[in-house]
């Protein structure tokens, strides 16, 4: 019988209200659920009102859902080299974790930004001073940042574990700075999750230079391109060039036992239920 305590859950919608993204993802079998609290695709929301910060909290409290995440918007940049950009984007990710902080998620999870022709070194240098300026200002606050590995799509960043680090490091030990990983971005920009030999080589390596214990969350997605693409297309499990064996090592490795597994695969509305069911069906009997 498959562990019922592994937190295992999808990127549910919110149409019909915050609530719904944990009252849906657990009639599909979550555990744990990411939702945008906002619309990902515009710099201005408005602010959540008493009345569904209550509900949403009701929801939680009375559901089988035990852990959550935010993702935030597509628009932000925190290594963007236009100063009007950088500040709406400081301006929307401050948002971010005040949206996050009333509701009781715990992550913000956020790809790295783009760098845009300026430089890989200097990007870097920009988002290290973004991440240090947003925790900086919400100090008083729970919510933390988690940086999401990427695909190295065009001029993105953090498609290496060294560029992850290079963040970590220059913000500097806080416990409210941890890594996201998906499997689609690492696999994407060159990482091989194909078989145990190779699995266990990402394991090692992000270890070594990372640490497990700074890793929060991990997008399982399978990917559309061919290892090493720089192509950022997700599958659903165990049809795309991962396969299926990549997600059961996932599933069923100790050392992630308390680490929330959760897809954001295509056709949220029709495949998530398939896709979740297909994860938590990979766990072992004592897995």
């Amino acid at each position: 019988m498959a562990d019922s305590a592994r937190l295992i859950g999808a990127h549910m919608p919110v149409n019909g209200g915050l609530k719904t993204a944990i009252t849906s993802g657990e009639e599909i079998g979550c555990t744990a659920v990411q939702l945008f609290t906002a619309n990902p695709r515009q710099w201005h929301s408005p602010p959540i009102s008493d009345e569904e910060i209550a509900s949403f909290r009701e929801a939680m409290a009375s559901s089988s859902v035990r852990f959550l995440c935010a993702h935030d918007s597509y628009l932000i940049n925190l290594a963007a080299p236009n100063p009007k950009v950088m500040a709406s984007s400081l301006a929307a990710f401050a948002h971010e974790l005040e949206r996050a902080e009333v509701l009781g998620i715990p992550w913000v999870v956020t790809h790295m930004g783009a760098h845009l022709d300026s430089g890989e070194d200097v990007g870097l240098d920009r988002l290290v001073d973004s991440v240090q300026k947003l925790l900086d200002e919400s100090s008083e606050m729970q919510a933390g940042i988690a940086l999401e590995t990427t695909a190295g799509q065009g001029t993105g960043l953090g498609y290496t574990f060294e560029q992850l680090v290079r963040v970590l490091d220059g913000v500097g030990e806080t416990a409210r700075l941890g890594v996201c990983l998906d499997t689609c971005h690492i696999h994407a920009a060159g990482y091989d999750l194909s078989d145990e030999a190779g699995y266990e080589g990402v394991m090692a390596e992000f270890s070594d230079l990372i640490g497990l214990e700074r890793l929060k969350i991990v997008h399982c997605n399978d990917a559309k391109k061919a290892r090493g693409s720089r192509v950022d297309r997700h599958e659903h499990l165990g049809r795309g060039a991962i396969g299926l064996e990549a997600f059961e090592r996932l599933a069923n490795d100790p050392r992630l036992h308390s680490v929330p597994l959760i897809v954001e695969t295509p056709e949220a509305e029709t495949m998530h239920r398939e896709n979740v069911a297909v994860l938590r069906g990979l766990i072992r009997s004592g897995g």
